[in-house]
């Protein structure tokens, strides 16, 4: 449905520590450096996040009730994005764990929630059982 999302970044070279580390677990690379965005997604394809400068040249803000969930291939690759997340300069909104279905959420569905060093909300989720 999407072909493409971007967030906004304060300051680029943090931002590229953080997501190298937290999209590794779920599969996702760089692929592309420009110098005011850095593009990610999985090899051999083209980016499907860029992480960048706004290019107004104002300061890079996030939206309230915004977020990005990455499909994660595992529960393990859910916790390991956690874990990367908050020790490269993230923090946590969410431990992983399975998501109640009272609450919206599809059977077995894990998931973690993190903001980014600019405070950007992300998640990754895995709905594959066990």
């Amino acid at each position: 449905m999407l072909l493409y999302t971007t967030v906004g970044a304060h300051d680029l070279k943090t931002s590229y520590k953080f997501y190298d580390a937290v999209l590794k677990p779920l599969g996702y690379v760089r692929l592309k450096e420009l110098a005011t965005e850095i593009g990610y997604g999985p090899k051999g394809d083209r980016p499907r996040i860029w992480v960048l400068s706004p290019v107004n040249r104002l300061p890079a803000t996030y939206g309230n009730g915004t977020m990005i969930c990455f499909d994660a291939p595992s529960r393990k690759a859910v916790d390991e994005f956690h874990a990367a997340a908050l020790d490269n300069g993230g923090y946590d909104e969410g431990k992983p764990g399975i998501r109640s279905v009272e609450d919206g959420f599809v059977p077995n569905y894990y998931a973690a929630f993190v903001r980014d060093p600019t405070g950007n909300k992300l998640s990754a989720g895995c709905d594959k059982p066990g």
